[in-house]
This record gives C-alpha cells, structure tokens and sequence, in this order.
C-alpha cells in the first residue's frame, strides 16, 4: 500500500482523479472535510467517544480492542460502500492523523481489491498544506468594493460569464455580508469548511492567473477568514464601484422584499444601536406599509457610514474608481474587464 503527503496528493493528477475517502466519523467529516473528500466512517460519533473515553481512561490497547470490535461488525459495509463511491476501485483513504483508522480502512479496501494509498498525516497534515497554499499562493488578486447595494455580486459573476477567473467569498460562506446577509441562505459552513472549499475554488484557477473578488471583513456572518488569506486580499489592488442611490436602492428592494417582513424587521433590530431607535422606528413603519424603497435607504444611513469607516481602517490601495454606466450588470462587468 502507498502513502501519500498532502503535498503529493494535491499536486499530482493522478491521486486527485481517485477518490478520496474520509473514514472519520461523521461529525468530524461536517465540521470540515476536505475537497472531494466522501464520507466512510469506521465509527459513528458515539463510537468514536467510547473508543476514545477507553483510549484516555483505560489504556490504549483497551481503546484498540473496543475499535476491532466495533469495526469488524462492519468490514462487508465499508467495503461495499466504498465500491459505491468508488466504482473504479481506486482511492486515497484518510483519517484525523493517518493512523489506525485509514491504515486498517486501506488494509481492508486493498485485500478488497482497490487500489488504495493512505494520506500520511491525515486530515491534520492536509490542513497545514491548506493554510499554507492560502497564505502563500501567486494567484494575483483584484478586490471589486463598493457601498452597500452597488451589486457587486451580480457583477463579479457577469465578470466570470465574461471569462474573467471569479471566486465568490459570500457564496463559499453562504452569507452576503450584513446583518441581512443571512436570508434566505443555507447554514453557514464553518470557518473551517470554508478555508477549504476556497482552497478548492483557488486551486482550480491556474497559477499566476488575476482573480476577482468582492471586498469583505474578516468575518461573513459567522465564518472567520483565516488571517494569512486575509491579509492578502488587504494588500490587493482595489476597483471601486460607485453607482447612483436610486440604483442601489432599486437594487436592494429587488434583492430583499421577497423576504418575510418579520425577517427584515429582525434584521434591522440587529442594527438598532448603529442606527438608532427613531430610525429603526421608521423602518419598521415603512416596512409594514410596504414602502420597503424608504426602508432601504434608511439602512443605507447606516451601512454608508460603515462603508466609510471601513475604507478608513482597511487604508486600501484603491487604484481605479469605476462609474457604472448601467444598471445592466454585464456592462458594469464590460467597463471593469477593460481596466483590470
């Protein structure tokens, strides 16, 4: 049986066209799982704390004994099922640490028959490979920024349809970004599941090639950016976008009034303190007539001033502030394709 580093997985064709099986429990796999990666547990959660309780309280050979209990029960299961996820017999197993867990799952698939090499270092390892890539990779980062409501994402993915290189960070996060960023979303992975899907999404764009994203704080929602990453997209050149109100107001009513109304109010509670109670008073009223164009430009008082603030504190490098000559995304696309 092969071993792999991370480093030799993530960069050869070869591992990367097997498929690649994650045997820890399910819980460790939701928390945050690598590219690709299908879930193969060799214990449930619950089995996995009894082992490990053992492991810790008793010795480890009592810890060893329990899991080749539980496991053997099993071993028909995992080898059927890892035919299912990987009809063509060839895969790349891992576990937290590539210890017991991935070496007995690979012992097992490769008397199975599978062509099979284990992740040295696991889950662990590929991780460090992950933040290592981020902080580090040369791909050459233009920021698209702009106040609230400008349409930044619909731009950015006109750019892509445009055959610009994209990555879209509220996407990845499932959040757009405010205290409304949430409706309407999926839950949020965890800062950890994003760190490696957008290690993925990067890692799908060749080498050395510009791509765009939407200027971010360091947290969207709930997910965390990881510092190295971030600190990259600080240093990038910044576009920003500058639109009229009225467009940025139409573009805010098109994108929230779909939302319950008793979501939005508790959107705009979020931001009392900011905004302040005779203000979010009045939103409250606009909204329950319906009036949600009012609604938004009160938010707009507050988010502008933020947007302010913000670009004080970031000190970004703004290299080209762009007039949208268009309410059309594809042409505001156009105008940025052309400079950056």
């Amino acid at each position: 049986m092969q071993t792999l580093t991370p480093q030799e997985y993530f960069t050869n064709p070869y591992w990367t066209n097997h498929v690649l099986l994650d045997v820890r429990s399910p819980g460790e796999h939701t928390v945050g799982k690598l590219p690709a990666a299908k879930s193969l547990p060799l214990f449930t959660d619950e089995e996995r704390a009894v082992v490990g309780t053992l492991y810790k309280q008793t010795s480890p050979d009592a810890a060893l004994l329990s899991g080749l209990e539980i496991a053997g029960g099993k071993m028909r299961w995992l080898v059927e099922e890892a035919r299912r996820l990987a009809p063509g017999n060839k895969v790349v197993v891992h576990c937290w640490r590539g210890g017991q867990r991935s070496g007995s799952v690979a012992w097992l698939l490769e008397r199975a028959g599978f062509e099979v090499a284990q992740l040295t270092g696991g889950y662990k390892a590929a991780r460090h490979h992950i933040r290592k890539y981020l902080a580090q990779n040369n791909h050459q980062l233009r920021v698209l920024s702009g106040p609230t409501g400008s349409g930044k994402t619909p731009v950015l993915l006109a750019m892509q349809q445009q055959g610009a290189f994209v990555v879209d960070l509220e996407g990845l996060a499932n959040h757009k970004g405010s205290a409304f960023g949430a409706l309407g979303e999926a839950p949020q992975p965890s800062s950890e599941e994003f760190e490696n899907q957008l290690y993925a999404a990067l890692k799908a764009i060749p080498p050395g090639e510009v791509v765009w994203m939407e200027d971010e704080s360091r947290m969207i929602g709930h997910v965390y950016m990881p510092d190295e990453f971030y600190e990259r997209l600080c240093a990038a050149p910044v576009y920003s976008l500058d639109q009229p109100l009225e467009w940025r107001v139409n573009h805010l009513v098109k994108s929230y009034a779909r939302y319950p109304k008793e979501d939005l109010m508790d959107s705009f509670s979020r931001i009392r303190k900011k905004l302040g109670g005779q203000h979010l008073k009045a939103a409250i009223e606009y909204l329950e007539e319906n009036d949600f164009a009012a609604a938004a430009r009160i938010a707009l008082v507050y988010y502008d001033k933020a947007y302010h603030h913000y670009g004080e504190r970031r000190q970004a490098r703004v290299v080209a502030t762009v007039q949208a000559v268009s309410k059309d995304p594809a042409e505001v696309a156009r105008q940025l394709m052309e400079l950056g």
